[in-house]
C-alpha cells in the first residue's frame, strides 16, 4: 500500500523544515500524533529511533533511514508482518512558500491485508499532519516576521 499527500504552506522552506522535522513536537500542531518520544535525541538523523503512539494504532518505533538536511527524511517501522516506509519532504516554493509532502509505503507479506484496514485511518492522519504543518509553519513565520 502506498499512500501520500501534499499541501502548499505560505512560509519559507526553512521555517517549513524546522517545524517538520521537529518531531518530538509533532503532538502540539497534529491530532494524529498523541505522543513522540525520541530515543536517541531530538534530531532527525540516520540512526535515530522515535517511538510514536498515533490513536487508534499501537506504539511503534521508527528508525530514520535517510536524510537529505533541510530538505527530507526516510524512517521505517516494522511490525505484524509488515516494513514500513515514511517519507517527508519540503521544497520552496519562492522565497515565502513552500510544499511539504508526505507519505508512507508498506511491504512485505501482510501489507495488503493491513493496508486495506488503514487505508483511511492513514489518509486522515496524513491530512491531519498537513492541515497542522500548515498551520503551525504559518504562525511560526508570522511570528517571526512581525518580530
Amino acid at each position: 500500500m502506498n499512500r501520500e499527500g501534499s499541501i502548499e504552506i505560505d512560509a519559507p522552506a526553512t521555517t517549513v523544515w524546522k517545524v517538520f522535522s521537529d518531531i518530538a513536537r509533532w503532538p502540539e500542531w497534529t491530532e494524529s500524533v498523541e505522543r513522540v518520544v525520541p530515543q536517541d535525541g531530538p534530531d532527525v538523523r540516520v540512526g535515530a529511533h522515535f517511538a510514536i503512539k498515533q490513536p487508534r494504532l499501537p506504539e511503534m518505533v521508527w528508525e530514520v533511514i535517510e536524510v537529505d538536511a533541510g530538505r527530507a527524511w526516510k524512517w521505517r517501522t516494522k511490525s505484524f508482518g509488515v516494513t514500513t516506509v515514511g517519507w517527508h519532504e519540503v521544497a520552496p516554493l519562492g522565497d515565502a512558500r513552500a510544499v511539504a509532502r508526505q507519505g508512507i509505503a508498506q511491504h512485505g507479506p501482510l501489507a495488503f491485508v493491513v493496508g486495506l484496514f488503514t487505508a483511511r485511518l492513514t489518509d486522515r492522519y496524513l491530512t491531519m499532519e498537513a492541515r497542522g504543518l500548515k498551520s503551525r509553519s504559518e504562525q511560526t513565520a508570522g511570528d517571526t516576521s512581525g518580530a
